[in-house]
């Protein structure tokens, strides 16, 4: 089992228990000028999320009804195994996405899952699960575009997968701009924690109006991931906040079995715990017992990078 280390501002230390991550965050108090190096170390903490006054947003949850579902495709996985997941027939999922081939599905591939309603009377339909959009922000870039980050929280004690939202652009007249469907960084949203969705819209505007509406959110089989933790993990932000260097290890308990593959997202938050910047390091094989590095960085894409929050998730 793994455990959930969080720290926020000026408040004491909470420790909540998860099933499959750790989660951990790392801040800085004040930013530094660079002397010796350009990258100072911070302890880790949480920064709590909060919405930005210069968008306007406009939350909706849909009801669980006939709406589709969008599945990410996993290793292993076959046209046959998601549809018997879906208790929808192999026909119907290859009528929903004709231009898949099932002998060719690649990792991270976006299916369609039609309306579950249509399939045999009497079969299981599987319920998005109302978790709540807890900030909505959207940060102009230099080559004039927008990224937009809508943050998602799992109050609920269960593992969830397949989570998906349609964020969608508004002038001041509210025509619409644009919409693209965002995705989180990792596949699982584990309980008690924050993962953002996001999206870049290229030419956008600075000032819009920003929807966002979720798509699908189910329940997991925690059968298919593994109780990676990780260790030592250490945020280095530069003297200005416009990123961070992460390092740590993910380790995989000896009673686990062996992971094809661990992922390790980050997400940056600024001193308004709003969140300016993600990215996912993407790891090989873990044996039972062992640990794998990683290293990579993230950059902020508003204000200054002031914590840095990770999620882990590891593959049989």
């Amino acid at each position: 089992m793994s455990v959930t280390a969080s720290l926020h501002y000026n408040h004491p230390m909470r420790k909540n228990p998860l099933l499959l991550a750790l989660l951990i965050s790392a801040c800085a108090s004040a930013n530094v000028r660079p002397s010796d190096a350009p990258l100072q170390p911070y302890q880790t903490a949480t920064s709590a999320p909060s919405s930005t006054p210069d968008v306007v947003v406009i939350l909706e949850t849909p009801l669980p009804t006939s709406t589709p579902f969008l599945y990410i495709v996993q290793a292993g996985d076959t046209i046959s195994e998601i549809a018997e997941k879906f208790k929808i027939s192999q026909e119907e999922l290859r009528a929903a996405n004709p231009d898949v081939s099932p002998n060719s599905m690649s990792i991270g591939m976006t299916l369609i899952i039609p309306d579950p309603s249509s399939a045999t009377t009497g079969a299981s339909t599987p319920t998005p699960m109302p978790v709540p959009i807890t900030q909505t922000v959207c940060h102009p870039t230099a080559d004039g575009g927008l990224g937009c980050f809508a943050l998602i929280q799992n109050d609920s004690p269960a593992l969830l997968e397949n989570i998906s939202a349609q964020i969608t652009l508004f002038d001041e007249n509210n025509n619409m701009l644009a919409s693209q469907t965002a995705f989180p960084p990792l596949d699982i949203l584990p309980s008690n924690t924050s993962l953002p969705v996001y999206v870049f819209f290229p030419d956008s505007p600075a000032t819009v109006h920003v929807q966002v509406q979720l798509l699908s959110a189910i329940q997991s089989d925690t059968s298919r991931y593994l109780p990676a933790t990780l260790n030592n993990t250490i945020a280095q932000i530069s003297w200005d906040g416009k990123s961070a260097q992460l390092s740590g290890q993910v380790y995989l308990p000896a009673e686990s079995q062996a992971a094809a593959r661990v992922w390790v997202a980050a997400v940056a938050y600024d001193r308004n715990g709003t969140v300016v910047g993600v990215k996912r390091w993407e790891g090989g094989a873990v044996e039972p017992g062992a640990s794998i590095a990683f290293s990579f960085s993230v950059a902020n894409l508003g204000l200054a990078i002031e914590a840095v929050e990770f999620v882990v998730q590891a593959n049989p």
